[in-house]
């Protein structure tokens, strides 16, 4: 905070586990009344702090040299990868998204959906309600909406579904275990679906509690971390405050389409129904769920109907992500903004501001200090709007609009962190040096200091307008 070209010494402490770190903090900033230490990015994620230290964008290829590793047997191997090995963390090579390393890797995508026995008038409860079915479908990344498999797990026996496998039970914990089997030995490197990570994910984990299976939640690529669920709360300006759940599935990408949907777009209704019918032109499958355990109490033509119902509702989601290109601009959005990927539907705009500033911090030799949160919810007052003179007007008249207002008065008035200033270095230097702004507040022009916001902000500017340029002259529909 604030300009200054003074060099000052800091001490770096390095902890041993991530977690120690909130403790340490919380130690160091009230050691006593006397003496509190200020600390310096001691509230960055571990993941994101080890990507800016080495250099690494969100989504992008990681190259391990020859001779700079071992490959594990597998008797020491503690993972599902289809290689395991041990590398120094420094040896690992990230590449800049240019050229052939701008290509997306290629990625299993897995859908589902599962449909529970529900009684009459009472939403299903995990505690008391079956579940019936689990519906799957497989695509590749870069063929989305044509998934190369497709299976419906269902209690009791259900005909023949043209293209789809169907595995039939008859209790229902050899059902769970079977699609528990099925989900590691696809090993899919991106979950969806649509409410799986408030809804589907903990029905199941905590309906395998209830039946005493103790195997089952295990989905991550760590064979001895399982998966639990955590109450969380997310809150920003743009969505509000929303309750949600948060699971650790290790290695893999949680991508539930209903909260992209909610984040990235403003709709009437977000029912996987209207959704479809608003970007698809398609519907769900005519089942009304108050019939559902009726179709599953009938023979195994009913239980195909919920069966086809099931699937439809698994395969939507995907569609949906190749029309929308969710993955594509998730993907791109991490690179860009330097977050994992998953840093990007739990968290809000703050952490790829935060990453950003860190990057461009580190090569500038700054540190960024942890400053307190105040509370304050104070809203800033926005442009003046001017009420246009209305009236007919027989000459051309000339519209006029800034391209990208608010960053262009930060990149013009050199507005940023690093270049805030005070009154008494405007009296010392003047405005050929430092800008008085309306609210009296000071900063030092770019011929004394070009701010890291300013530099950031040019950088994404230009990389937006080489896209736009780009897309002027592509000629493949899929690719714009």
């Amino acid at each position: 905070m604030y300009y200054t070209t003074s060099k000052v010494t800091f001490l770096r402490i390095n902890l041993a586990l991530p977690t120690i770190v909130p403790t340490a903090r919380k130690l160091l900033e009230s050691w006593s009344e006397q003496y509190n230490f200020t600390t310096y990015e001691s509230n960055i994620p571990f993941v994101l702090r080890y990507m800016i230290d080495q250099g690494m964008g969100g989504g992008t290829w990681l190259e391990i040299p020859p001779n700079k590793y071992t490959l594990r047997t597998s008797n020491n191997c503690t993972t599902r990868t289809q290689l395991e090995l041990n590398v120094k963390y420094d040896s690992i090579i990230a590449h800049d998204t240019y050229g052939k390393y701008s290509q997306i890797a290629p990625l299993r995508v897995l859908s589902f959906d599962i449909e529970c026995a529900g009684r009459k008038g009472h939403f299903p409860t995990p505690d008391m309600d079956s579940v019936i079915q689990i519906a799957t479908c497989l695509s590749m990344s870069d063929a989305l909406d044509t998934p190369i498999y497709k299976s419906v797990h269902t209690l009791n026996t259900c005909s023949p579904i043209t293209g789809a496998h169907i595995h039939s039970f008859d209790r229902e914990e050899d059902l769970l275990r079977n699609w528990q089997e099925l989900f590691l030995e696809i090993d899919p490197d991106v979950i969806t679906g649509y409410n799986i990570i408030n809804f589907d994910f903990p029905y199941l984990i905590e309906r395998a509690v209830v039946l005493h299976i103790h195997t089952f939640p295990y989905f991550g690529r760590i064979h001895a971390q399982p998966t639990r669920i955590r109450k969380t709360t997310f809150s920003s300006r743009a969505i509000g405050k929303q309750e949600s759940k948060e699971l650790n599935i290790e290695g893999r990408i949680q991508f539930d389409l209903l909260l992209a949907l909610r984040r990235d777009y403003k709709l009437r209704s977000y029912t996987l129904n209207a959704v479809s019918a608003e970007f698809l032109k398609q519907q769900k499958e005519d089942v009304h769920y108050s019939i559902i355990t009726d179709l599953q109490n009938g023979d195994q033509e009913t239980r195909k109907r919920l069966a086809e119902y099931c699937l439809k509702d698994s395969l939507l989601p995907l569609r949906l992500m190749s029309k929308l290109m969710f993955l594509v601009n998730y993907v791109e959005m991490s690179r860009v903004t330097g977050v994992p990927i998953n840093y990007l539907l739990s968290r809000g705009q703050s952490i790829k501001v935060l990453s950003q500033i860190l990057r461009r911090s580190r090569e500038e030799g700054i540190i960024v200090p942890v400053l307190p949160r105040t509370g304050n919810d104070s809203k800033y007052e926005g442009a003046t709007i001017l009420e246009p003179k209305r009236g007919y007007y027989s000459d051309p008249i000339a519209t006029l609009d800034f391209a990208s207002l608010y960053p262009s008065i930060m990149i013009a008035h050199n507005l940023c962190y690093t270049t805030l200033t005070t009154a008494s270095m405007y009296e010392q230097l003047g405005d050929q040096y430092v800008t008085r702004t309306p609210t009296n507040d000071y900063f030092v022009k770019s011929n004394l200091c070009r701010g890291l916001l300013p530099r950031i902000l040019e950088e994404l500017l230009a990389a937006r307008k080489r896209v736009k340029a780009l897309m002027k002259t592509e000629t493949d529909p899929s690719t714009l």
